[in-house]
């Protein structure tokens, strides 16, 4: 990861980086070599927040769901397995408040409201593609993976 919470410390920083405040809470930016290295502690917290937002499971199925187009509220309901109402309302409000979402409200009796993905959104589904194609090439290397270590795992568990 980029930061590495260190409580409310006052300290100017150690080893690894410079603390730096981000509100009242004080983080260190871990000087990592590599593309990490071109961003600075004042983007540092921006980056770590949109990376959450993105790289949440509900978050990358609601902007596959909008890959089609438009859809209402239920229609994400429906499409989107196992996410709850409450999540989804929540996702699609951190979606339209990042800029990635919009919400159109028809003034209709009954009222109806859409979400698409805005231009932002659309080129976030570019990285979003390109992630599941990888996903889906390295299914059964990654699958073979996970099965070797939970074998592993289940043996050093287990009482002698």
């Amino acid at each position: 990861m980029f930061l590495r919470n260190i409580g409310r410390a006052s300290s100017v920083g150690n080893d690894e980086g410079r603390a730096v405040s981000a509100g009242k809470a004080r983080v260190n930016v871990l000087r990592l070599s590599g593309p990490c290295a071109r961003w600075d502690e004042q983007d540092a917290d921006f980056i770590r927040e949109i990376l959450d937002l993105v790289g949440d499971k509900w978050s990358m199925l609601v902007i596959g769901a909008l890959a089609a187009g438009d859809a209402r509220y239920s229609d994400l309901d429906t499409e989107i397995p196992a996410i709850s109402r409450r999540m989804l309302t929540l996702t699609l409000k951190h979606l339209q408040r990042s800029g990635l979402v919009d919400r159109t409200a028809y003034a209709e009796v009954p009222p109806r409201v859409e979400y698409s993905l805005t231009g932002l959104g659309t080129s976030l589904l570019t990285a979003v593609e390109h992630l599941a194609v990888w996903s889906s090439e390295h299914h059964t290397e990654i699958r073979r993976h996970q099965d070797t270590y939970d074998r592993s795992a289940t043996r050093s568990t287990r009482p002698a």
